[in-house]
């Protein structure tokens, strides 16, 4: 296929009473071959469209439903939030096509476009799965990342592999359903000129309501059965892998909050996703004065719990050790409009181009972690989006 259909619009965290009457308006995007000031650079594009985020703690003075423009999805790449960061951008992306920033305006409408006919779409097929690395190779970067652990240059990394697959017919479909899934808090989809996304994720990388600041950061998984969640709850292993990655977001939100605003509000909360508990943690502050939105999206991004502690430390590790680019996953998607932000953590995410799915999955790598069953969790978180994707 040389261009994929486009559908109706389903972007994360768009409101739920607009999500049906959105209409694209028009769309800002950059890769990281573009160089410049992204961050400035997308703040002006959307000054310029009714959506001015220079101070987030200005308050809107227009209601939202009087507004012509209802807000804009916005998505961040693991590798434009390293650059923004100043670290490696790590591997090539496995979709050139994917920008590295898109920010889409939104305006309502009374009639949204209609979806495409089923019966005018070719039927759904999906080749077998091509991993970027071996359970192998995989166990031997995890005892790369531990050595340099005992050599006390970082404390934890997270290590992410890369899987694709070909497929014939429609994608957006299968796509689409991975916003159904369990605990998908950031279900939904985003979709541009030779590429698509599809979102699980239930994983909040930044909200902001008002003036306040929220972040949920996940980290620990085990299988969804009562024995599960007893190990998660008395692991020491997961529980200071956690505390480790709340104490690196308490960092990352203390460079845009009001001095001593910033609190743990829920600490090792277990949550699930489809099959599976996973550990998290409310951490939220009050924004500083005249924070824009380029100064949130530099301190924050790339994510903590994808990345791992020293940050910077982590990001040369990535860089060496993972073969394919991020793409689509481990960065930020969801919604922007005056006076509310909500991105999520590009977890759980599938893309495509116009030949392959591709999918994502790793974890946090601790001196006590065992490589076997590291390979085993990446493959788990895996498994119920390959098993969505597969199905007619």
């Amino acid at each position: 296929m040389e261009t994929l259909p486009q559908r109706l619009i389903d972007v994360p965290a768009a409101p739920v009473n607009c999500r049906h009457r959105l209409t694209e308006h028009t769309r800002w995007q950059w890769h990281l071959t573009d160089g410049g000031n992204p961050a400035g650079d997308l703040e002006t594009f959307l000054a310029a469209h009714d959506l001015s985020l220079h101070d987030l703690t200005r308050p809107t003075t227009t209601h939202h439903h009087t507004r012509r423009t209802c807000g804009a999805a916005l998505y961040v790449s693991a590798a434009a939030g390293a650059h923004l960061a100043h670290a490696p951008t790590g591997a090539p992306t496995p979709i050139p096509a994917l920008p590295d920033i898109v920010a889409i305006v939104y305006h309502h409408t009374d009639t949204p476009t209609p979806p495409t006919n089923p019966t005018t779409r070719r039927p759904w097929t999906l080749g077998d799965w091509t991993p970027s690395w071996t359970p192998t190779t995989h166990a031997h970067a995890i005892d790369t990342v531990r050595t340099a652990i005992s050599h006390g240059t970082v404390y934890q990394t997270n290590l992410v592999g890369h899987a694709s697959a070909p497929y014939t017919g429609d994608p957006l479909p299968a796509l689409t359903r991975l916003g159904a899934l369990p605990g998908a808090r950031y279900g939904g989809t985003l979709t541009g000129p030779g590429w698509a996304l599809g979102c699980a994720s239930p994983e909040t990388l930044i909200e902001i309501t008002g003036t306040r600041l929220t972040t949920r950061p996940i980290k620990g998984t085990r299988p969804a059965t009562p024995t599960g969640r007893h190990d998660l709850l008395t692991s020491t292993k997961e529980r200071a892998e956690h505390i480790m990655i709340v104490d690196l977001e308490r960092n990352d939100l203390a460079r845009v909050a009001r001095t001593g605003t910033v609190t743990v509000d829920d600490l090792y909360a277990i949550r699930r996703w489809c099959n599976l508990w996973q550990a998290e943690s409310t951490i939220s502050a009050t924004l500083a004065d005249g924070l824009g939105l380029a100064d949130l999206l530099r301190a924050i991004c790339p994510g903590g719990s994808v990345t791992g502690a020293p940050k910077h430390a982590a990001l040369h590790q990535i860089a060496t050790l993972e073969p394919v680019g991020r793409g689509a996953s481990m960065g930020a998607l969801g919604w922007i409009t005056p006076g509310h932000l909500d991105l999520g953590l590009t977890i759980r995410t599938a893309a495509a181009d116009t030949h392959r799915l591709h999918l994502w999955a790793g974890g946090g790598i601790t001196w006590h972690s065992d490589p076997t069953a590291e390979v085993a969790e990446a493959a788990a978180k895996a498994a119920p989006l390959r098993a969505t994707l597969t199905t007619a």
